[in-house]
C-alpha cells in the first residue's frame, strides 16, 4: 500500500511540475532589454532576474485595489518603455476566439496611483490599449473607433467617428482575425506623433445569420459579417492620424483594395511605414515602403508562388493574446528578416530597405520559427528538425548567412523541444517532452546549453518523468512513392494472433498536423475510458499537404486538391494497414473535428469499402460555405476552378454512404456554420441514407459551452464507437 501511495504522490508531483513549467513558459514577459522577466503569481507581478533567479515583488495585491475597494484581476499587462508605468488588462470578454475586449487601468509604479483608462465609455469595451512611446498617453479602440487619452489630464480624444460593426477602425473582421491572426489594428509611430491604423469596410460583405433558440422564447438573430469563398474581401486601407491636429491621411497603396489583403503593417521610423500586400489568391506578395510625408508607396520586395504564400505558419502561436505580425529589424532598422519558401524550403532572408536580399539559412530543411536574433554575436536561434518531421530542436546559424546551421539541443533527448530566449541571447527557458516523457522544463545558458541549476535540470528529472512507451511511430509508403509519418497505439495485452478494430484520427488539411512526438499524442480526449485497454488500435497519419517541416513541395502539393489528394493519401495508407495480419478490415472507424470532420465525411463517402464507421464533428460539408481567405488560399477562386471545390466537398459524395455515420455540429458555430449540417443532412435524406445526427444548440465551433456539454459529447462519441465498431481482439 505504501508503494502505491508513494508512486501516486511522485506522479502527482511530476504532473504538477510539468504543468507549472508549461504555465511558466506561457506567462513569461521579458524585460525589454535586460535578462529579467516578469510573471503573474497569485494575481501579483514578480520580477525574476537571471541567472540567479532572484525574485522581487513589483506589483502587490494592494496596488491593484481601486477607489471602489475592488481588486483588479490581471489578465495581461504591459510596461511603458521607461518602465515607470504599467498597463493592466482586466474584466475581459471574448471576441470570436479570444478575450480581446475588456477594461484597462494604468498603475504608476512610483506613486502607486491607479487610474482607469477610457472612463465613461461602455464597460469592458476597450481593445488593444497601448502606451505612447513617452507613456503620457494611451491609445485604444472602443466600439470600432479609435481613441487617445492624455493620462495627466484624463482627457479622452476620439480620433475616428465612423466606426460600426460594418466599418471597422483599429481592429478586424472575423475573417482577418481567424485566418491572418490580425486583431490589434493600430500602432504608435516611434516618436508618438502619429498613429497608423487599419480600416476594414465590410458594408458589402453579406451577414451570415446565426439563430439563438435557447436564451429566449423568441429566437434571437446574431449577424456575423462573413465573406464566403467566392465573395470579394472586405476592402482594407491604412490611415495615419497626426495627433497634433487630428488630420487623417489614407495611404496611397496601389491596387484594388477589394481584391487585395493587407495582413502586415509596421513603422520603420517616424516618417516611414512598411506594409505587406497580398493579392486575392494570396500567391503574390509585395512589401511596400510608404514615405508618410509624400504619401508615396514603393515596392521593395515581392515574390510569387504557384500555390500560395504563407503569412503565418501553423507552427506559430497565433492564438496568443498579444500575437502580432512584426518585422524583425536588424542593422539599425536598415534591414529586416523575412520568411520565404521560394527556394523550396521555409528559409530566412535578410531584406534591405533598398530591396537587396541575403539568404541566411541555406540548406534543405525548414526553419520552423525564429526565436532570437543576436546581432552582437552574428547569430540567430530557431526551431528546426531536418531529420525527423515529428520532432523539434534548437538550432543556431550565422546572421550573415555564412556557414551551416548548428544543432544546439543535446542529441540525448529525442523529441520535441521549445525555447524562450532572453533579450541578450545568453539564457533560455527550455521545455522538453516526447510521447513517453511528461513535459519538463529548465533554465539554460546559451550557446553551451548548460542548465543554470543542475538539481532542477531536465537531465536530473527525465528518468522520473518517463512512462512505458505506448505510442509507436512508423512510416508508410504508398504506391506513388509518397512516404507519410504515422503513430499507432496498440491494445494492452496485444496478441498477434488476433484481429483488432482500428480507429483513425484525421485532420489532413494545411492548417494542422497530428503526428508529433509530444506527450499526450495517441490519446483520445473524447473517449470515455482507455482505448488501448478496451482493445482498439488507434492510428493517425499525416498526408501530403499537412504543415510538417518537410519542404514546400510536401505542403503545397494539396493546392486545389483539398478533399481529393489528402483523402487519397489517407485511403492508400489505410489499405496497407488493413492488410496487416492483426487488423480487422470489418471494424474500421475514422473521426475528426473541423477539417478533420470534413476528412471523415470524405473518407466515409469516397471509400466506403474501407471505412465502416465515421464520427464527424463541426465539418465543412460544402467548401463553398467557408470563408474566402482560407478556402481561396488553398483552392483558388471558384469562378476559375469551381470543379475543384465541388469535387473536394463531402456533400458531392454523400450519395455513396454505406457505413455508419454520427454527424455532430454546434448551431452557434461562427467558424464552420451550421448551414453545412442542414445542407448535408438534406443531401443524405435525398438519397435515403440512414445516419445519426446530433446538433448541439447554441454551441460554438468548440462545442464547449453549456452545462454538461463535454460529458454528453464524450458519452455520445464513445457509445456510438463501441456500438458500431466494437472493441477487442477476435
Amino acid at each position: 500500500m505504501q508503494n502505491v501511495l508513494t508512486k501516486f504522490l511522485l506522479s502527482l508531483f511530476l504532473l504538477i511540475f510539468a504543468f507549472l513549467g508549461a504555465a511558466q513558459a506561457q506567462s513569461i514577459k521579458w524585460h525589454s532589454s535586460q535578462d529579467k522577466y516578469f510573471q503573474i503569481q497569485s494575481n501579483q507581478i514578480v520580477r525574476i532576474e537571471l541567472p540567479d533567479q532572484d525574485s522581487q515583488l513589483v506589483v502587490s495585491a494592494a496596488d491593484l485595489k481601486t477607489e471602489a475597494n475592488q481588486t483588479l484581476n490581471i489578465r495581461d499587462f504591459t510596461f511603458s518603455e521607461d518602465g515607470k508605468k504599467l498597463l493592466i488588462y482586466t474584466h475581459t470578454k471574448r471576441v470570436w476566439r479570444l478575450d480581446t475586449q475588456g477594461d484597462y487601468w494604468v498603475l504608476d509604479l512610483e506613486s502607486k496611483n491607479l487610474q482607469q483608462v477610457g472612463k465613461g465609455l461602455p464597460a469592458a469595451s476597450l481593445r488593444f490599449a497601448k502606451f505612447s512611446p513617452d507613456a503620457r498617453k494611451v491609445a485604444f479602440v472602443s466600439e470600432f473607433n479609435l481613441y487617445v487619452e492624455d493620462l495627466a489630464m484624463g482627457k479622452i480624444t476620439q480620433l475616428t467617428f465612423d466606426g460600426n460593426r460594418k466599418l471597422i477602425n483599429g481592429t478586424f473582421d472575423w475573417a482577418y482575425e481567424e485566418e491572418f491572426a490580425s486583431r490589434d489594428g493600430f500602432q504608435w509611430s516611434p516618436d508618438g506623433k502619429r498613429i497608423a491604423f487599419w480600416q476594414l469596410d465590410a458594408n458589402q460583405i453579406r451577414d451570415f445569420y446565426m439563430v439563438n433558440n435557447t436564451d429566449s422564447v423568441y429566437s434571437q438573430i446574431i449577424p456575423v459579417e462573413y465573406p464566403k469563398v467566392g465573395e470579394s474581401p472586405s476592402p482594407a486601407k491604412i490611415g495615419v492620424i497626426e495627433l497634433e491636429n487630428q488630420d487623417l491621411t489614407w495611404l496611397n497603396i496601389p491596387g484594388d483594395p477589394a481584391q487585395h489583403y493587407l495582413p502586415r503593417m509596421e513603422w520603420n521610423s517616424p516618417d516611414l511605414l512598411l506594409l505587406q500586400q497580398l493579392n486575392r489568391k494570396q500567391n503574390q506578395s509585395k512589401i511596400f515602403a510608404v514615405a508618410i510625408l509624400k504619401n508615396e508607396a514603393t515596392v521593395i520586395f515581392e515574390e510569387e508562388d504557384e500555390a500560395w504564400i504563407d503569412v503565418l505558419s501553423s507552427w506559430e502561436n497565433v492564438y496568443a493574446l498579444t500575437f502580432r505580425h512584426e518585422f524583425q529589424w536588424i542593422n539599425n532598422r536598415k534591414e529586416f528578416l523575412w520568411f520565404s519558401e521560394k527556394g523550396g524550403w521555409r528559409q530566412l532572408y535578410r531584406i534591405g530597405l533598398d530591396g537587396e536580399e541575403t539568404l541566411i539559412t541555406p540548406g534543405t530543411y525548414d526553419v520552423i520559427n525564429l526565436l532570437h536574433v543576436d546581432e552582437q554575436n552574428n547569430r540567430i536561434y530557431f526551431h528546426a528538425s531536418p531529420e525527423n518531421a515529428t520532432q523539434k530542436y534548437l538550432y543556431a546559424a550565422r546572421l550573415d548567412g555564412k556557414g551551416k546551421a548548428e544543432k544546439i539541443t543535446p542529441d540525448a533527448l529525442e523529441g520535441t523541444h521549445t525555447y524562450l530566449v532572453s533579450p541578450s541571447g545568453k539564457y533560455a527557458f527550455h521545455q522538453f517532452q516526447n510521447s513517453h516523457t511528461r513535459p519538463l522544463a529548465e533554465w539554460i545558458s546559451l550557446p553551451n546549453h548548460k542548465p543554470l541549476d543542475e538539481g532542477q535540470s531536465i537531465a536530473a528529472h527525465v528518468s522520473k518523468n518517463q512512462e512505458e512507451k505506448k505510442v509507436e511511430f512508423f512510416k508508410i509508403k504508398t504506391g506513388d512513392g509518397t512516404e507519410m509519418d504515422g503513430w499507432m497505439v496498440k491494445p494492452i495485452d496485444f496478441d498477434l494472433t488476433k484481429k483488432y478494430p482500428v480507429v483513425f484520427y484525421v485532420y489532413t488539411e494545411p492548417w494542422g498536423a497530428n503526428v508529433k512526438d509530444t506527450y499526450g499524442v495517441g490519446r483520445n480526449r473524447l473517449y470515455n475510458g482507455d482505448m488501448a485497454r478496451d482493445g482498439y488500435l488507434y492510428i493517425s497519419i499525416d498526408n501530403r499537404g499537412t504543415p510538417a517541416p518537410k519542404g514546400r513541395a510536401w505542403r503545397k502539393s494539396i493546392y486545389r486538391k483539398i478533399g481529393r489528394l489528402n483523402i487519397a493519401d489517407q485511403a492508400a495508407a489505410a489499405k496497407q494497414i488493413l492488410a496487416w495480419d492483426y487488423v480487422d478490415p470489418e471494424r474500421v472507424a475514422v473521426w475528426g473535428w473541423s477539417g478533420g470532420g470534413s476528412a471523415t465525411l470524405n473518407l466515409l463517402f469516397q471509400y466506403p469499402e474501407i471505412y465502416k464507421t465515421g464520427i464527424s464533428i463541426a465539418a465543412v460539408a460544402n467548401q463553398l460555405t467557408y470563408d474566402n481567405i482560407y478556402q481561396e488560399r488553398y483552392m483558388g477562386l471558384p469562378e476559375e476552378n469551381l470543379e475543384d471545390f465541388v469535387a473536394g466537398s463531402p456533400i458531392t459524395h454523400a450519395k455513396n454512404l454505406e457505413g455508419n455515420l454520427l454527424y455532430i455540429h454546434g448551431t452557434a458555430d461562427d467558424n464552420v456554420h451550421y448551414a453545412n449540417a442542414d445542407m448535408l443532412v438534406n443531401e443524405l435524406i435525398k438519397h435515403g441514407k440512414i445516419f445519426q445526427f446530433m446538433p448541439y444548440p447554441n454551441r460554438s465551433h468548440s462545442i464547449s459551452e453549456g452545462e454538461g456539454t463535454n460529458a454528453h459529447l464524450k458519452k455520445l462519441y464513445t457509445d456510438y464507437l463501441k456500438k458500431h465498431c466494437p472493441p477487442g481482439g477476435r
